[in-house]
């Protein structure tokens, strides 16, 4: 657990993974990063939902970014349905910047491009991947959506965060919880 979870109840750093009965499609078996949780609401990055029609390369051509030979090609991902414009990089915290917010011990967020000028120069965080756009709570609104059983919460896995496989990330996030997908409802009954 996160200090943050320890002393204050929310759930900075936590996975949310959508019970099958969610009802919005765009949450369907969606993993999210919990970034930020307050009483103000809740901003979390999908993990497993990637964004095809650009390539990490059109984005650097796109901002006008070089790109040394022995950069490697960052994974993009659809962040959520909020601000879909603006880029946030999740990564790992070997790298840090004075704008980087800490999700855990493990992983951070930036959303400045010099995050990106760093990975397109050749270097940066040792995990890292780029999302466009977040998902994101206004106050209560999540605690409501997870006392209707709309998530389950997580513990992180930074295997889950920056595995490359993003099909199986909603199967393996449930598994973590002692779980047979097959057996979860959303008609669980409230006690």
């Amino acid at each position: 657990m996160t200090a943050n979870t320890i002393d204050t109840g929310y759930l900075d750093g936590k996975l949310l993974v959508a019970m099958p009965s969610m009802g919005d499609p765009r949450f369907k078996k969606a993993v999210i990063l919990l970034c930020a949780h307050s009483e103000s609401g809740a901003m979390g990055i999908l993990l497993n939902r990637s964004l095809d029609a650009l390539s990490f390369e059109d984005l650097l051509e796109q901002l006008e970014i070089p790109k040394a030979e022995a950069a490697r090609n960052i994974e993009i991902h659809f962040g959520g349905p909020v601000d879909t414009e603006r880029g946030f990089v999740v990564h790992s915290t070997d790298l840090l910047y004075d704008t980087t917010l800490m999700i855990d011990d493990d992983m951070a967020l930036t959303a400045t491009v010099d995050m990106l000028k760093t990975i397109a120069g050749g270097s940066g965080p040792e995990s890292s991947f780029l999302a466009l756009g977040y998902s994101g709570w206004g106050p209560g609104q999540l605690e409501q959506e997870i006392q209707e059983n709309g998530w389950l919460v997580v513990d992180p896995d930074v295997d889950i965060v920056f595995g490359p496989k993003l099909e199986t990330k909603w199967e393996v996030a449930i598994h973590k919880l002692g779980v047979d997908p097959s057996l979860l409802s959303g008609d669980m009954g409230h006690a």
